[in-house]
C-alpha cells in the first residue's frame, strides 16, 4: 500500500547528571505557578514573567494554550505519531512522515547534546502545557495525548525543520505524491539600516515574515521577562518553546527563508534478488527496517490500524519505489539544537554574544538579518550544510554506492555568506539570492564560496523592488522605511517562473474574447492596493495560466534559476477565462482588488492589500461567489528603532489579533490595525506593563 500524505512542520541513555537532575525536577515539579505572573495588555498580549526561565515556559505554555490549545495539540499529535486519530488519513499521512524520518530516534540519539539549562526550559514548557491540559481536559482533542514529554516537544521541531529543509518535497517526489503540503512557508522580507544611514541617528529594523495567517504555522505574540536575563518580545509559532524572531533590550533579528542545498538524494546499489539488501564500497548492508503501526479515525468511533514499514540506510530515511531505493540525508536529523540556539539568540546581550549563538550552526537555514543599540547590522545566509566531494553533481540524485557521497561533517559558520556593518549601510533579504543582500558595492561574489553548498543567484520581485526604493535614498528616516516597508508595487518588469511579460506586448485590437482583461492588465499600474485595478485580474490570469500549462501554483511561487518563456498567443485562453470569471461573478471586469481579495475573520470580511510577491505580500485562495480569501503572507509585522542608549522602541502588529479562539475580544481587535497599515507600541519595560495591565494573574 502506497499512502500519500500531507506535510505541514524513548530510551533513557548515560547522561550527565545535570541532565538527569533536569528531568527529575520536571517530574517532580520544577515551577510554582504561584511565582508565574501572566500579564495581558490591553491588546491581550501575554508578558510573562517569572524568577527563572523555566517558570516563563510554563507560563508561555499555560498562556499559548489559552489563546490557541487547538494548534497547539496539533502540532503534539504530529510529533506523538498520534494525528491520524484526530484527523483521519491526513493525518496518518503526517505520522508516516514522523515515522519515517524517525524523529524519536533521532531526539533520542541527540538529547544529551543539548544544554542543561535548556532542558530545563523544555521541561518548564512541557510541565505548563500537561498542567493546562489537566485544568481543561475537556478541550483535549484525542485521549492519551497528554502528558507530553521534553523529548516528545522536540520530535515536533524535528518534523517541522526537516520539512522546511526540504524533506517534504523530497519525500512527495519519492512516494509520487500528488497531494498538497499542509505546512508551508508564503516567503518573508527582513531590512536592517545603520545609523550611518538614518536621519535621526537610530538603528533600523524590520520583523516581517510571510506565513499562514491561521493554524500551523502562524504567528502568536509573546513576551518573556525572568531574573535570568530573559526579556525578549516577538513572534513565536504554536508549541514553540522561545521567541523566533524579535528583539531583547539590546539587539533584534529577523528570519526569512532561504534555499541553499540542504538536503541530498542518493540512489542505492541493491542486490537484484534482495532489495534491502545495498552496497557501498563493495560491502553489503541491510537496510534498517521499522514498523509503524498508525491509527487513523475514519469517522466518529471508529478507527482502523494501518501497518506500515520504514526503512533507513547509512545515508540516511530510505524509501523504496518503482526505479529503485532512494536515500536521503539532512542535516536536521544530525543535529537537534535548533531551539537550543534559538535559546543563545534570545539571551544575547550584544554582537559577540549572538555572533557566539549563530557559531552552533544548529538552525537548519533561515537567512538571520540582525541589528542592535551599539550600531551593528548584519547578515548571514545561514545554514546547515555539509562538505561535499567537489567531483559530483549535488543539484541531481546522487550515487549511492560510496563513501565519496557519504558526508559526516557540516560547514562552520565562517564560510557562509555575510556581511557585517557592510559600506551600503543596509542588509535585507527578501528569499532572493546571499550575495546580493545590501547594496551594490558590497556584493558577494559568489565564487569566494564552495558551490557545492548550492546557494540561489536568483533576484525574486521583492528584492529588486526594495533596491529600487533604498537606492532613492542617501539617508532616510522613519517614515521613509515605513514607505519602503508598505510599499506594494511590482518591478517595472516582473519575476516569476512563468514570465508573463510578453503579455504587454500583445495587440488588444487582434484579441477578441479577453480584451478587456488584457487592456487593464497592460494600463495596470503595477500597485496592489485594494482600491487598484490590476492586480487581481492578475491573479486569476496567472493561476489559470498555471494550471493550463500543468505547473503547480506553488511551484510558480518558489525560487527559480530560469523563467518559463510564454509566447503571446498562448496567454489568450487565459485572458478569456479571467474576463468570464468576473462578468460572471461581478457583471463587470473592472474589479478593484479589494472587492476581489478580502481577509476573513469569523463573520467579518475586509478588503485587503497585496498579492503574490509584492513587499506587502499577501496570498490568497477561493473563497466564494468568486471571491478570494487571504491565507498566508503579511501576518506578523514588528518595527524597531535601536537608541544608543534606553530601551528599543518598538511596534508591532498581528494580522487578527493574540487569540485564536472565537469568542476572544482579541480574536480580531489588531484587524483595522493592520488594514491600516498602522502598528500599536510596546515595552520590554516589565514595571511599565504592569503598570498598564488589563489583567494580570498566576497559571493555576
Amino acid at each position: 500500500m502506497r499512502m500519500p500524505f500531507f506535510i505541514f512542520n524513548s530510551d533513557m541513555r548515560t547522561l550527565p547528571i545535570t541532565i538527569l537532575l533536569g528531568s527529575f525536577l520536571s517530574l517532580s515539579g520544577q515551577v510554582d505557578p504561584k511565582e508565574v505572573e501572566i500579564i495581558r495588555d490591553e491588546w491581550g498580549v501575554p508578558h510573562i514573567y517569572a524568577p527563572t526561565d523555566a517558570g516563563v515556559a510554563y507560563g508561555l505554555a499555560w498562556a499559548n494554550a489559552e489563546d490557541d490549545f487547538r494548534t497547539i495539540q496539533l502540532m503534539m499529535l504530529a510529533s506523538k505519531g498520534m494525528l491520524g486519530v484526530h484527523l483521519g488519513k491526513s493525518g496518518a499521512q503526517v505520522d508516516y512522515v514522523t515515522g519515517l524520518l524517525g524523529c524519536k530516534e533521532v531526539v533520542n540519539g541527540h538529547f544529551e547534546e543539548l544544554s542543561p539549562d535548556f532542558i530545563n526550559v523544555l521541561n518548564g514548557y512541557t510541565e505548563g502545557i500537561n498542567a493546562y491540559a489537566k485544568r481543561n481536559s475537556k478541550d483535549i482533542l484525542v485521549k492519551n495525548l497528554f502528558p507530553v514529554s521534553a523529548r516528545e516537544l522536540l520530535r515536533g521541531y524535528v518534523l517541522q525543520l526537516s520539512v522546511m529543509a526540504g524533506a517534504g518535497n523530497t519525500i512527495r517526489a519519492l512516494v509520487d505524491s500528488e497531494t498538497e503540503p499542509i505546512f508551508e512557508t508564503r516567503g518573508s522580507n527582513a531590512f536592517a539600516i545603520s545609523r550611518e544611514k538614518t536621519t535621526d541617528e537610530y538603528v533600523y529594523l524590520a520583523v516581517n515574515s510571510h506565513q499562514p495567517l491561521e493554524g500551523i504555522g502562524s504567528w502568536y505574540e509573546a513576551h518573556l521577562v525572568s531574573d535570568e536575563g530573559w526579556n525578549i518580545l516577538g513572534g513565536l509559532l504554536p508549541g514553540g518553546v522561545t521567541i523566533f524572531h524579535g528583539t531583547n533590550e539590546n539587539l533584534g533579528w529577523a528570519h526569512t527563508v532561504n534555499y541553499p542545498d540542504k538536503i541530498d538524494v542518493f540512489q542505492l546499489d541493491t542486490d537484484p534478488d534482495n532489495d534491502n539488501r545495498y552496497a557501498v564500497d563493495g560491502r553489503w548492508y541491510e537496510l534498517e527496517e521499522r514498523r509503524l503501526k498508525i491509527k487513523v479515525r475514519l469517522f466518529p468511533g471508529l478507527r482502523i490500524g494501518v501497518r506500515r514499514k520504514v526503512y533507513s540506510s547509512i545515508y540516511g530515511p530510505a524509501i523504496k519505489n518503482d526505479d529503485g531505493v532512494f536515500s536521503f540525508k539532512l542535516s536536521v536529523l544530525d543535529d537537534i539544537r535548533a531551539p537550543d540556539q534559538w535559546y543563545r539568540m534570545n539571551k544575547a546581550r550584544n554582537w559577540d554574544q549572538f555572533q557566539t549563538a549563530m557559531k552552533m550552526v544548529a538552525i537548519p537555514g533561515f537567512n538571520t538579518i540582525y541589528a542592535d543599540k551599539a550600531g551593528n547590522i548584519f547578515y548571514v545566509g545561514n545554514g546547515k550544510i555539509p562538505h561535499r566531494n567537489p567531483r559530483y553533481n549535488w543539484q541531481n540524485t546522487l550515487p549511492g554506492d560510496t563513501s565519496a557521497t557519504l558526508n559526516g561533517s557540516y560547514h562552520p559558520f565562517e564560510d557562509l555568506p555575510q556581511y557585517l556593518n557592510p559600506s551600503s549601510g543596509f542588509v535585507f533579504n527578501t528569499n532572493h539570492s546571499a550575495y546580493t543582500s545590501t547594496g551594490f558595492a558590497d556584493y558577494l561574489d559568489p565564487g569566494d564560496f564552495d558551490t557545492t553548498m548550492g546557494y540561489q543567484l536568483w533576484e525574486n520581485n521583492r528584492s529588486v523592488r526594495f533596491k529600487e526604493l533604498i537606492g532613492r535614498y542617501d539617508k532616510l528616516d522613519w517614515e521613509d522605511f515605513l514607505v519602503i516597508k508598505y510599499d506594494s508595487r511590482m518591478p517595472d518588469s516582473i519575476v516569476s517562473l512563468i514570465d508573463i511579460n510578453a503579455i504587454f506586448t500583445i495587440d488588444p485590437s487582434k484579441v477578441r474574447s479577453g480584451r478587456r482583461v488584457l487592456e487593464i492588465i497592460q494600463g495596470w499600474n503595477k500597485e496592489a492596493g485594494k482600491d487598484d485595478i490590476g492586480p487581481a485580474q492578475v491573479i486569476i490570469f496567472y493561476k489559470h495560466l498555471a494550471k493550463k500549462m500543468e505547473i503547480p501554483l506553488e511551484k510558480t511561487l518558489e525560487p527559480y534559476s530560469e523563467a518559463i518563456r510564454v509566447k503571446p498567443e498562448e496567454m489568450l485562453e487565459s485572458l478569456a477565462y479571467t474576463e468570464d470569471h468576473f462578468l460572471k461573478y461581478f457583471g463587470r471586469v473592472d474589479v478593484k482588488l479589494g472587492e476581489y481579495q478580502l481577509l476573513v475573520r469569523g463573520d467579518r470580511e475586509e478588503p485587503v492589500d497585496g498579492m503574490f510577491d509584492v513587499i506587502t505580500a499577501m496570498h490568497s485562495t477561493p473563497y466564494k461567489k468568486g471571491r478570494a480569501k487571504a491565507y498566508a503572507g503579511e501576518s506578523y509585522i514588528m518595527m524597531i528603532r535601536y537608541p544608543e542608549e534606553g530601551l528599543p522602541v518598538i511596534e508591532t502588529v498581528h494580522v487578527f489579533g493574540a487569540s485564536a479562539r472565537p469568542g476572544s475580544p482579541h480574536y480580531d481587535d489588531q484587524m483595522d490595525l493592520f488594514l491600516r497599515k498602522e502598528r500599536k507600541l510596546m515595552t520590554l519595560d516589565i514595571d511599565e506593563v504592569r503598570k498598564n495591565a488589563k489583567r494580570i494573574y498566576h497559571p493555576e
